[in-house]
């Protein structure tokens, strides 16, 4: 909350020698009745009247204080301006098939691979992030944004059930997830454009093979750097079995020659990842690569909120005035 008139809020130190007086007032005055004996008054105690009788007064600070602030204008803000940062423009590009379900790295591949990516996401306010995934078929899930929290908030929804629901074909298309990332990636106007492509497996689907997509993104300086994720040897893959998960021993196939030659056609870097540490050295990496000064907006938007406090001080000052000439009534 802001004010857009905060000079007004110093009128509530008037309130400080305001109370400073009336418990100093109050504390010598000592009403007095004159009677012929107070014999009749003896063992009367002292009714719930007694103890509220500083309640008007204290109706009357709050009633002061909500004018004073209400004068002070309280607004909510939100906001849009234009702004110049310094980043990079990045597409992740995840594999999403069913088979990064294989649990060689914990708890599995796939959550693995957004965990790490979050905290990449996280750790980069600056930059411009999108987001393509890829199984048999690819989409964009994300276009270029610091709007990070949408994007983290999708990369942990991320999973490898998309090809049960039917709304890609399984299978590994690399071509096609490189070429949904570029095209994304082509007209921005970064002097560092960056992929990230990580992937369990080999291209066996698409009409665009890797290679030919390397070449497109070397022709507008987009450089790829490819991960290929699991253990060498055997992985255990889950498999449901009449509602029992069992588990299958399914060899890593992971073309290396391909992404490395993807890395190496755009300027890029292959990693191996057999385990967590190694996703988080491509992000160091691309720590080093160079910033460039680029333009964003954000909206401003006030809105008055001195309605509340407005409301606040009409209801107690009502209150007072019922209180003084009804239930509190004192005679002078």
């Amino acid at each position: 909350m802001i004010f857009a008139s905060p000079t007004y809020l110093y009128l509530l130190l008037l309130l400080v020698p305001y109370i400073i007086w009336y418990v100093l007032a109050h504390s010598t005055f000592h009403p007095k009745m004159q009677v012929s004996s107070t014999e009749a008054y003896r063992g009367l105690h002292r009714t719930w009247r007694v103890y509220l009788v500083h309640v008007p007064f204290l109706l009357r600070v709050v009633c002061l204080a909500g004018v004073i602030i209400a004068l002070a204008r309280p607004q909510e803000q939100d906001s849009y301006k234009h702004v110049n940062v310094e980043g990079i423009d990045v597409m992740l590009c995840m594999d999403v098939s069913t088979s990064m379900l294989a649990e060689d790295l914990k708890p599995n591949r796939v959550k693995a691979a957004r965990e790490v990516a979050t905290k990449f996401v996280s750790g980069r306010p600056d930059d411009n992030i999108g987001l393509t995934v890829f199984a048999g078929e690819a989409f964009t899930l994300c276009p270029l944004t610091v709007n990070h929290s949408s994007l983290i908030n999708l990369l942990h929804n991320l999973q490898c059930d998309m090809t049960e629901r039917g709304v890609i074909e399984d299978g590994t298309a690399i071509g096609m997830g490189l070429a949904s990332a570029i095209t994304r990636l082509k007209d921005s106007k970064a002097k560092s454009k960056v992929i990230i492509l990580l992937t369990d497996g080999s291209n066996n689907r698409g009409d665009i093979s890797p290679m030919k997509a390397a070449e497109i993104a070397q022709t507008y300086g987009i450089r790829i750097y490819t991960i290929g994720v699991g253990t060498n040897g055997l992985a255990n893959y889950p498999i449901r079995v009449a509602g029992v998960t069992q588990y299958l021993q399914v060899p890593v196939e992971i073309d290396t020659e391909t992404l490395q030659n993807i890395a190496d056609k755009t300027n890029g870097q292959f990693y191996r990842a057999q385990n967590t540490q190694a996703l988080y050295d491509v992000y160091k990496e691309i720590d080093q690569l160079e910033r460039t000064k680029f333009s964003t907006q954000k909206f401003t938007k006030n809105e008055e909120g001195f309605r509340p406090f407005v409301a606040l001080a009409l209801f107690v000052l009502l209150l007072e005035l019922l209180l003084r000439t009804t239930l509190l009534k004192r005679i002078p």
